[in-house]
C-alpha cells in the first residue's frame, strides 16, 4: 500500500453560497478522506484533504466539477505527503 498522500486545492467560481462545502465534505467521506473544507474570504473555497493517492485524485476531479449549484472556474492543487494530524473530514467556519 501506497503512503498516504495531502491535496491542498483552491476552489474558484461560483462556489460559495451553493452549498459547496456540504458536498465536498460528503465526497471527502464517501471516498475515505481526512481533512477540512472552508470558504475563504476572497469567495474561493480551500480543501485540505488526506489519503491514498487514488482517492484524492478522484476528490480533485469531483471538485473540478463541484455539486448542481456551483460553477467552478479554476482549481489549484498542490500534494505532499500525509500529516496524520486528522481523524475525519470537517468543514471549518
Amino acid at each position: 500500500m501506497s503512503e498516504p498522500k495531502q491535496l491542498r486545492a483552491r476552489v474558484a467560481g461560483r462556489v460559495q453560497g451553493v452549498g459547496f462545502r456540504y458536498y465536498a465534505e460528503r465526497e471527502a467521506r464517501r471516498l475515505g478522506l481526512t481533512g477540512w473544507v472552508r470558504n475563504l474570504p476572497d469567495g474561493a473555497v480551500e480543501v485540505l484533504a488526506e489519503g491514498d493517492e487514488e482517492s484524492l485524485q478522484r476528490m480533485l476531479s469531483w471538485l473540478g466539477e463541484g455539486p448542481p449549484s456551483a460553477a467552478v472556474d479554476q482549481v489549484q492543487s498542490s500534494w505532499a505527503e500525509a500529516a496524520g494530524n486528522f481523524a475525519d473530514f470537517r468543514t471549518r467556519r
